[in-house]
């Protein structure tokens, strides 16, 4: 079944994305909720009409969309974490913790344009974090998990 998204969803899509999903997901939750739409041919040629109106206020978007993916690239996250034997962690690493530090070096980002290798960090090292800030913006962030000092 394909629907047009009325406003972003976390693992599916951007706002006026035309997106592919099951039709239980569909009728069920995403149209009733009013998330989405059907894709008709009418709804497609509505949307295409309105997405070449905003192209030019979608430029300014993107360019500071591309901005800010600059200023977060330039950072250098360490996330200190409580460490058991070994290089396990107690507990986990998630987006909300990397998004956390993000945040208390520069401008706040929402936990739900990162995602993480698997969800959720339970080991020291380096990793890598998908961060998309628009649906042409999307870049690869590194970030370390070192354990905690003790006091």
């Amino acid at each position: 079944m394909e629907l047009i998204l009325k406003e972003d969803i976390q693992n599916l899509g951007f706002k006026d994305e035309i997106v592919s999903v099951k039709n239980g997901y569909g009728r069920n939750f995403l149209i009733p909720q009013g998330k989405a739409i059907l894709a008709t041919s009418t709804a497609r040629k509505v949307l295409a009409e309105n997405l070449k109106q905003r192209a030019f206020k979608e430029k300014s978007i993107i360019d500071a969309a591309q901005a800010r993916a600059k200023e977060i690239k330039a950072l250098e996250i360490k996330i200190a974490s409580k460490i058991g034997s070994g290089d396990k962690l107690f507990g986990s690493v998630t987006n909300a913790d990397l998004a956390d530090a993000i945040g208390a070096q520069t401008s706040e980002i929402d936990k739900k344009y990162i995602t993480l290798p698997g969800r959720t960090i339970k080991r020291l090292g380096n990793y890598e974090a998908t961060i998309r800030l628009h649906r042409e913006v999307s870049f690869t962030f590194p970030f370390e998990i070192v354990p905690e000092e003790k006091a």
